[in-house]
């Protein structure tokens, strides 16, 4: 996506060109608001970030001027919550996809808060912005030595109960680590026997699933799956979801133009209106199999401290601990890692 470029005016005085992007991601590459949050809410009052592509290093300008949308993601949202009511004066369209897996156990994510106080965070979050714009994710679903299918199906039900007044949707999705060489590693310096999904597998957690939600009733979606699951009632899954947007914000005239929407009201020949799509916003630089659309992702590689033992993001955990903590010494940089 070529997004339009302005002249921006960095804190230090220099004049750059940056991108404007209309949705911004806050991210797919770290965790922003568990461990970012402050750092956040300083750069959308100084109006743009820094950041630099992680596969030639060339340092790129973010602006937020003409940001529309923000999707959050992350595990541990409850450092964000204060921000909120800025959130809602400054960039009033966003929504959170918020990680709730439940490997306490097993200890595949030492760093994350214990699933019931994430749980807590989510009724909190709910609560405050609305259950159709917190979205639970049990992302990935890993099969070890010590947890099978049906260990994750329990595992999901004792979320999904508990969630079932506060979110509207699921999605998930299975963990591919014969993709990821560092993963397999990884896995294996921590001692975790790990399986790969077959389809046998992937639909006997699909039908478990389906089960579960005849109490539930959310709207269930797989992450990137090739896997048709429709007959367990589970939908492809856009995460960065335009459908969604024109759903919570069908008002935002310059986010549904970039959307290519046209919004029909009522009148007395049409007394339920209408939604005309007119584009197709497919985000083609992202997996195969994803759904997302057009976006730009403002986090950093190598920048998370969860230690997720099944993570892609970091080359290491001391690399992460040591970008952390640089970022800690100079939380007012316009970029994460400091650099």
């Amino acid at each position: 996506m070529n997004w339009d470029k302005i002249n921006i005016t960095k804190q230090d005085g220099e004049a750059v060109e940056a991108q404007a992007p209309i949705i911004i991601s806050a991210s797919r590459s770290t965790d922003i608001p568990a461990f970012y949050s402050d750092w956040f809410i300083q750069r959308i009052k100084e109006g743009y970030v820094k950041w630099k592509n992680p596969f030639n290093g060339v340092p790129l300008y973010v602006s937020f001027n003409k940001a529309r949308l923000i999707v959050f993601w992350s595990k541990n949202p409850k450092p964000m919550l204060k921000h909120l009511d800025y959130l809602d004066d400054r960039i009033k369209n966003y929504y959170f996809q918020y990680t709730l897996n439940d490997y306490d156990i097993e200890k595949l994510e030492p760093n994350v808060p214990n699933v019931q106080s994430r749980i807590e965070t989510f009724i909190n979050l709910s609560e405050r912005i609305g259950k159709d714009k917190v979205i639970w994710r049990f992302d990935p679903l890993i099969l070890t030595d010590k947890i099978g299918v049906d260990e994750l199906l329990k595992k999901a039900e004792n979320i999904g109960n508990q969630l079932k007044n506060y979110t509207e949707k699921m999605v998930f999705s299975f963990a591919d680590i014969k993709l990821y060489k560092k993963v397999q590693n990884n896995l294996r310096n921590n001692a975790i026997n790990y399986l790969e999904f077959n389809e046998s597998r992937m639909n006997e957690f699909a039908l478990g699933l389906q089960q579960l939600n005849q109490t539930w009733n959310y709207e269930i979606g797989t992450c990137a799956e090739k896997i048709p699951l429709e007959k367990y009632g589970i939908i492809h899954n856009k995460c960065v979801d335009d459908d969604l947007m024109i759903k919570l914000f069908p008002n935002d005239k310059i986010l549904m133009d970039f959307l290519g929407v046209k919004i029909t009201p009522p009148d007395i020949f049409n007394p339920i209106g209408g939604i005309e799509k007119k584009k197709n916003n497919k985000d083609k630089g992202q997996r195969e199999f994803c759904g997302c659309i057009f976006s730009k992702d403002i986090g950093q590689y190598n920048t998370c401290p969860h230690e997720c033992v099944y993570c892609y993001a970091n080359t290491s955990n001391e690399i992460a601990h040591a970008n952390y903590k640089t970022h800690k010494l100079n939380p007012l940089s316009d970029t994460i890692i400091g650099l």
